[in-house]
Formats: C-alpha cells, sequence, structure tokens
C-alpha cells in the first residue's frame, strides 16, 4: 500500500496489521503478533471486545453525534459513572478528545482560578505537544516545540527530590502537575513519599496538584487511579488512553473546589462528550468492573515481573501493567528482536528500558511467551 501521502512524522515499526482480536494482531502476511503495546497503552480491553463493540452499534444506531448545547442522558452516565469509578471526591468532569487537549484544560482552569504565572512540572515528563502541554513536558523545548515561547513560567523539579520542592513551588505557583507512573520516561514511579510531599506543600502555598493519569490512569496499575494506589488526592486528574479502547476521547475530573470556579463558556469543545465517546467510556468502565480485570492487571503485573526478569532483562519498574524491563544492551535493538518473534512490545525515552504496556486481559500463557523469548534470546 502506498502510504507516501501521510505527513512523515512518525517513526513506524516493520508491521502492518490489518485485523486484531484478543491480544492478538495479523499483519498482512498473516502472522499474528502478540500485542504487548496495546497502540500505546490505548487497547485496554484488547480487540473486538465484544460489549465495547456493542456499545458502540448500539449508540451509532440511536444517534452519533450531538454537541454539549443539547442534553443526553450517555453522556450524563458516563460522567457518574467515571466519578463512581475513581474513588476518588470528585464533583464534575468535562470531556474531551486526547490526554494533551485535559491537560491544556487542567492548566487553563489553575492559571485562571489562581491568578499566578508559574506551573511546575517534574523532570522526565511527558504531557502533549500543544502549548500549555508541551511547556510542562520535560525536554520539549529541544525536541520540536515549535512555539516561539511558553504561555507561563515553567520549571521542573528532580524526579524523588524532596529537597528541591519548597523553591520549585512557591506562592508564584498555580499548578503542580505530575505523571504519578511517568510513562515514556520507561515506566517511572515516583512514589507515595514524593507525590505526597507534592501534595503537602501545594496545599501550604495554595497551588494546585494535577495528576496526568493520561497512560497511567484506568485501570494500569491495577487500581481505578495511581491517585488511589499511592493514597494522595490530586485537585484535577486528566486521564484518556485506555478510557475509550481505541475511540478518541479524554476527561479532565476536577474536585469540587475547582468545579466551583467554573462558570457557562470558562471551557468548550465540539467532540469531546460526543455520544460515541461516552458509549466507549462506559462500556470499558463496565468491562473493567464486570470482569474484575483491575484484579487480573495486579495479577499479571506481578507474574510478568516475577518471570521476565531473564537473559537480557536485569530489572524492573513501574506499576500494575505500565512496565519498564531494564535491559543490558539498548532497548530498540531487543523491541526488534522480540518482533522477530512475535512480540510487540514499547520502548522509551531511557534507551535501555523496554516498556510493556498490554491490555488487561493478558493472561499467564502470554507472559509466558516473552518469558521464553527474552530465554532464547540470551542464548
Amino acid at each position: 500500500m502506498d502510504h507516501s501521502f501521510l505527513a512523515p512524522v512518525f517513526s513506524q515499526y516493520p508491521l502492518e496489521v490489518v485485523s486484531a482480536q484478543g491480544v492478538w494482531l495479523t499483519n498482512s502476511r498473516g502472522e499474528r503478533v502478540l500485542d504487548l503495546y496495546g497502540g500505546h497503552a490505548v487497547a485496554g480491553l484488547g480487540y473486538a471486545h465484544p460489549g465495547w463493540t456493542a456499545a458502540l452499534a448500539r449508540q451509532a444506531e440511536a444517534c452519533q453525534f450531538q454537541s454539549n448545547a443539547v442534553a443526553m442522558q450517555v453522556r450524563a452516565r458516563a460522567a457518574a459513572h467515571l466519578v463512581r469509578f475513581s474513588r476518588l471526591p470528585f464533583a464534575s468532569v468535562f470531556f474531551v478528545n486526547s490526554g494533551a487537549e485535559a491537560n491544556e484544560n487542567a492548566l487553563k482552569v489553575a492559571l485562571r482560578m489562581t491568578g499566578r504565572p508559574h506551573v511546575a512540572a517534574i523532570e522526565g515528563a511527558f504531557h502533549g505537544r500543544t502549548a500549555a502541554a508541551g511547556a510542562v513536558t520535560w525536554g520539549a523545548q529541544a525536541k520540536g516545540y515549535g512555539f516561539p515561547r511558553t504561555p507561563f513560567d515553567v520549571s521542573f523539579i528532580p524526579r524523588g527530590d524532596t529537597s528541591a520542592i519548597t523553591s520549585q513551588i512557591t506562592a508564584r505557583t498555580a499548578a503542580l502537575i505530575v505523571e504519578p507512573v511517568q510513562g515514556l520516561a520507561g515506566a517511572v514511579d515516583l512514589g507515595a513519599a514524593f507525590l505526597a510531599a507534592l501534595r503537602k506543600r501545594c496545599d501550604e502555598v495554595g497551588a494546585l496538584l494535577i495528576f496526568d493519569e493520561v497512560q497511567c490512569g484506568v485501570g494500569r496499575t491495577g487500581e481505578p487511579f495511581a491517585a488511589n494506589l499511592y493514597g494522595v488526592r490530586p485537585d484535577m486528574l486528566t486521564t484518556a488512553k485506555a478510557l475509550g479502547n481505541g475511540f478518541p476521547c479524554a476527561a479532565l475530573m476536577m474536585s469540587a473546589v475547582v468545579s466551583a470556579s467554573l462558570k457557562a463558556d470558562s471551557l468548550g469543545t465540539t467532540f469531546g462528550g460526543g455520544p460515541l465517546a461516552c458509549a466507549a467510556i462506559e462500556a470499558v468502565l463496565n468491562a473493567i468492573e464486570g470482569e474484575q480485570l483491575l484484579e487480573r492487571v495486579q495479577r499479571i503485573g506481578d507474574y510478568i515481573r516475577k518471570t521476565c526478569v531473564v537473559g537480557p532483562v536485569t530489572g524492573h519498574q513501574g506499576a500494575g501493567l505500565l512496565i519498564g524491563l531494564r535491559t543490558t544492551r539498548p532497548a530498540k535493538a531487543l523491541q526488534a528482536d522480540l518482533l522477530e518473534c512475535g512480540i510487540l512490545a514499547g520502548t522509551a525515552s531511557d534507551p535501555n528500558i523496554l516498556r510493556l504496556l498490554p491490555p488487561f486481559i493478558l493472561e499467564e500463557e502470554h507472559v509466558d511467551m516473552l518469558s521464553g523469548a527474552l530465554r532464547d534470546l540470551a542464548a
């Protein structure tokens, strides 16, 4: 197939997918590939999930779209279900289309609410490629940020360095944005103590704490959100990726205090909260709860950590099914070798981390394929 009309902005794996089922991809040669990448943490339910597929079909037949100017039951249900699923004291949900857009709006709310000019972030962070989200992404200025200036002052706190928190989060700070488990950095778990210290400092100076759970949320850590896992409550939480299982959608969840600062036209979106997106969100949450997938994420994540530190893998990091395997040789080379074995994994900004972002429906037998391949590659 001629791909020349697509903008040449993506490095692509030597793999063309034509269909998928469960945890398996089928390539253009008719070969099956075990997907431990999940479309970059998106396919939490895997592929062709019957409940998700049926929900989208039903909603498409009923009404494929209406804007937020029109009330729809499916939108109200999805928002209420997401707040209940979170088990966190959020008061409202603003649905958008992508993780970057959710982060963009969270930062806008914080800046407007506090009237302050500064946002703090964490070294190694990735929050998106748009103007505000890119501004708080580590290294973006040197790698394609593209804007002549950031829309606010930004500073970065070294990971895990509690001694730097006081100087970086001050009375000028509108918000601190943080991934509790950094995804692109290589599944870097920031830990309960560091996150609690960030919460404490934000409270001291009146800054808002934003958890970016675009990649680590919606069950990927084995809890509804990493906020549950670490016992730290943010003022706002953004999430996307697994939220729609492949249908583009994202959400910004806000505390009662933050919600009270909003008024009509404070935020806006055309496609965010569309009925198809909301039907997808409902189906995802129903499946996670009804199929006990949080428990499976915990079990399979533990099994990967127990069995896959073999061959070229010397250690692991992360939480749940957001896992970084530390390698003795470049992870990109190991990724290519695994693909030759029929296994798709991801990499990270750390060149010696192989990143696993598999569907939540993964089983032990699939993990055994990975550990076997890693052993063979060491031979």
